[in-house]
């Protein structure tokens, strides 16, 4: 019967039909007309009133109405469909618990879901602190945590001698404070650094053993990554990030003294320290608008800058002011 899906009996099905024909009718008369006993229909009708597919008029002897089809069987398919979304939920943390538990039983398996963002940064950092010869990352927005809140992690890392390569995006050197509180700390502790105008994706390569790479792409991505321990993966993963090195320029740290190869003071002309950040960021090739971000100013003043710093050298383009800025030893 087509009710059977909904949880109805034959039986239960056949008297509620009769009934919508039958208005205000008593038990007796619903046996009559669909072939079953008094003492059977007057159970049936109890439930029909339990699910809410009858209502029953007080008096001697009771008399039940059907409710309207449209709303009682409305009724009893929402309340289906409530129960198979309890089910649904029931099969995603069954299949969660299958997956953990699968992964526990083989750890070879070169691939974890990592589905927070707590457990996200967790694994970030206990890799990181873990690692004994290397960190290489691809770094871009958006991030996770906050960028350079695990800085004093990173410098114990690199004094201890575990070796850092970052390839920073343009957006991540333009995110606002990152330079001066997290780069170029970082680089003056020993951090090999390099500029890409875009990159792929973001990438944590911790001692070639593990990798960790968001699950998406799409904005909202990071809520969700992948752990990828050694396997052809991680290889592939590992070539990714060479490729992006090779092709990146070097990020030019200026913020320290002007090189002079002697042990004499510096020369009198030596820029100041917001004009060697300025060098940095345009030797790493940042744009106008990046710069900006960078350094908290207006673009109009990130380019009166530049033009102030090009007539210094007395230089007629940007190429030329790095030659000469080099050439002065503040690059």
């Amino acid at each position: 019967m087509a009710f059977n899906v909904l949880g109805l009996t034959d039986e239960t099905e056949r008297v509620y039909a009769e009934l919508v024909g039958l208005p205000r009718a008593t038990a007796r008369e619903v046996a009559d007309t669909c072939g079953l006993s008094t003492p059977a229909v007057a159970r049936l009708l109890a439930a029909l009133v339990k699910d809410g597919l009858a209502t029953r008029a007080t008096g001697r002897p009771p008399r039940f109405t059907a409710v309207a089809p449209d709303v009682a069987v409305a009724g009893l398919i929402r309340r289906q469909e409530e129960q198979l979304d309890e089910a649904r939920l029931l099969v995603h943390r069954l299949t969660d618990a299958h997956r953990e538990a699968s992964r526990i039983s083989h750890p070879d398996m070169p691939v974890e879901l990592l589905t927070d963002r707590a457990d996200i940064s967790a694994a970030v950092r206990r890799l990181t602190a873990e690692a004994c010869r290397e960190v290489r990352i691809l770094d871009r927005p958006p991030y996770v945590d906050r960028p350079g809140s695990n800085l004093e992690g990173q410098l114990q890392q690199q004094r201890a001698g575990v070796a850092h390569r970052v390839v920073y995006a343009r957006a991540a050197v333009a995110w606002p404070g990152r330079l001066h509180n997290d780069i170029l700390p970082s680089v003056r502790a020993g951090e090999q650094a390099r500029v890409r105008a875009e990159l792929p994706l973001k990438l944590v390569i911790c001692d070639s053993r593990n990798a960790v790479i968001p699950f998406s792409l799409a904005p909202g991505g990071l809520s969700a990554a992948y752990l990828v321990h050694s396997s052809p993966m991680l290889v592939a993963l590992e070539s990714l990030f060479e490729a992006e090195w090779e092709r990146a320029l070097p990020l030019c740290v200026t913020d320290q003294a002007p090189h002079t190869g002697t042990t004499e003071e510096p020369p009198d002309d030596a820029p100041d320290v917001e004009t060697r950040h300025l060098l940095t960021l345009l030797a790493s090739g940042l744009t106008d608008a990046a710069i900006a971000r960078a350094q908290g100013w207006s673009e109009r003043t990130t380019q009166r800058r530049i033009q102030r710093l090009m007539a210094e050298l007395g230089a007629p383009t940007r190429f030329q002011a790095g030659l000469l800025a080099a050439r002065r030893g503040w690059l």
